[in-house]
């Protein structure tokens, strides 16, 4: 596999019950630090293509290659381990623990990795702009800010993939230009980022696009990302 390439899908396909044929024949390669946007109606697979591009879930026949492993030869246990050590996921719902703060829902990425340090944990919501936040419950904070906690968390353990399902699916205008303006930097930091969206604004602002349809690619585009203001401050260097 070539060093450059992080993600490499390989005539997959992924069957439900034997009966629905959510992927079809899927070909797809990723290079490290490339923004991607995955794109298409509702049913068209993308949700599926994350999963198994996640090693949420396995494809019913050919090869998905993250980061060199072969996601297939990975046991249950193994497979656990490389999606905790290798990736980062960012939801449309939060997923924070409602009785724990902004900085407890941080840190507990990391005792997947038998440690916790408070320090890193707050340093990361500083970058995201939450260092007045750090004890406020999810209930205390807005839709926008609960997604910022979830970026933190994301990056937290310093994956090499960042992925994202409808990462704005449920915030208002502003909230949605300041989450996207921390994915912006977050590529310019060098990370390697998918996103799923409905949205065409956002589907422009990455490197490429790949439009699904019915499981199947129907269109890759590639264009120029426009110039953004620097917001790398925000996040780890």
């Amino acid at each position: 596999m070539n060093n450059d390439i992080l993600v490499e899908i390989k005539d997959v396909s992924k069957d439900y019950n034997g009966r629905v044929r959510a992927l079809d024949n899927i070909n797809l390669s990723i290079e490290r630090g490339e923004w991607l946007s995955v794109m298409g109606p509702s049913g068209s697979g993308k949700t599926t293509l994350l999963n198994i591009i996640s090693c949420l879930d396995r494809p019913s026949s050919g090869l998905a290659i993250v980061d060199g492993a072969d996601i297939n030869k990975l046991n249950s246990t193994e497979l656990t381990r490389f999606r905790k050590e290798t990736v980062g996921l960012v939801f449309q719902q939060f997923h924070l623990i409602p009785y724990l703060d902004a900085l407890e829902n941080v840190m507990l990425a990391q005792y997947f990795h038998s440690m916790a340090d408070e320090e890193e944990a707050r340093q990361a919501l500083e970058r995201v702009g939450l260092g007045d936040r750090l004890h406020h419950m999810p209930s205390q904070l807005s839709g926008g800010e609960q997604q910022r906690v979830c970026i933190a968390r994301a990056l937290i353990n310093q994956p090499k993939l960042i992925l994202a399902d409808e990462p704005t699916g449920n915030l208002d205008q502003r909230n949605e230009e300041l989450v996207m303006e921390l994915f912006q930097a977050m590529h310019r930091d060098g990370h390697t980022i998918i996103v799923v969206t409905h949205d065409p604004d956002i589907g422009k602002l990455a490197d490429r696009r790949v439009f699904l349809e019915h499981g199947s690619i129907r269109t890759i585009d590639s264009t120029p990302c426009p110039v953004t203001p620097d917001l790398s401050v925000l996040l780890p260097k």
